[in-house]
């Protein structure tokens, strides 16, 4: 069985990316908004990667249950060093490690806006924005992180591109303005941890649904030329309402988050003036289009999460 889906569906990547342009003081919304387009194309440059380079799965996720069974997170070190001295560095790729990844990409941010690259800093965000959002995908801490010990295989793709696929429109994302982080590696954990939480929860509604609808769980949906199998529309209702808004609250809560990361960077780099006719002029589509290409073309490097 083969089910239609995309990581974050894709979509949710880009929503998130760009409704995180405007949670930015003005100072900053000027060039995240010349450049809104670019940020929410390369939002799936991070997944992109994965059809070309053997390291770059391990940034988006991280097995919690490989160390602990259950909040809190008391057994993993925060701080990547003593992470590294404990597992060592080839146990921690092995099972993930997006929140220090997160906080290690902010750092080249910062150090792209010291320099005003603004071609790095455009991509740079947009691969932040992207981490962050992975991070608050409960399947994303787990190594069960597609149903797959359970025989739930699919469940990856229902809940974070099958939901929003379905039901985004319906979702508030109103945030507020981005805040500068103190502790920008104790923020991101603290949202792996709450994805840790949930992931229980989203394993378990999906099997008991399944055993009340097994007759309608899938169904078929035209794609342009192709007819595609995919969760129901009826099943995908019951379990959004089963999990009471938690895909939305996720995704409202990245967007706020992958806006702090960016505002924190750029004010740790000394709030420099961003020139508007240099970052206006960049025209990054080919880059795009070659990627989109390279994916098409290419095999997946690493764990295949959405099938």
């Amino acid at each position: 069985m083969v089910l239609s889906s995309n990581p974050w569906g894709f979509y949710a990547h880009k929503e998130i990316n760009y409704l995180a342009c405007f949670t930015l003081p003005q100072d900053m919304f000027g060039f995240y908004k010349a450049n809104i387009s670019y940020i929410r194309e390369f939002a799936v440059r991070a997944d992109q990667r994965r059809y070309a380079i053997d390291d770059e799965a391990p940034r988006h996720y991280i097995d919690l249950d490989h160390y602990e069974q259950a909040v809190p997170i008391d057994t993993v070190p925060i701080k990547w060093k003593d992470a590294i001295e404990k597992y060592g560095e080839e146990s921690l790729h092995k099972f993930g490690i997006v929140p220090w990844h997160v906080n290690t990409v902010k750092y080249w941010l910062t150090d792209a806006f010291k320099n005003k690259d603004y071609e790095r800093i455009i991509k740079l965000s947009a691969d932040l924005g992207h981490y962050i959002a992975d991070a608050h995908v409960p399947l994303h801490t787990t190594e069960n992180y597609n149903g797959q010990l359970t025989n739930q295989k699919g469940i990856h793709g229902l809940w974070e591109s099958r939901l929003p696929e379905v039901f985004a429109s319906e979702y508030d994302f109103y945030t507020g303005k981005a805040q500068y982080l103190e502790n920008p590696l104790q923020t991101i954990w603290q949202s792996v941890s709450e994805s840790f939480a949930a992931k229980d929860s989203v394993l378990h509604i999906e099997l008991e649904l399944t055993k009340l609808m097994p007759n309608v769980k899938y169904s078929f949906e035209t794609r342009g030329k192709s007819t595609v199998k995919v969760y129901s529309k009826e099943f995908s209702k019951s379990y959004h309402q089963a999990l009471n808004d938690m895909v939305e609250r996720r995704m409202k809560k990245a967007i706020y988050l992958v806006g702090c990361f960016w505002y924190t960077a750029w004010v740790d780099a000394g709030e420099p003036i961003l020139e508007f006719d240099n970052y206006q002029k960049m025209d990054l589509q080919p880059e795009i289009d070659s990627l989109n290409i390279m994916m098409r073309n290419s095999t997946i490097k690493g764990r295949m999460e959405t099938h």
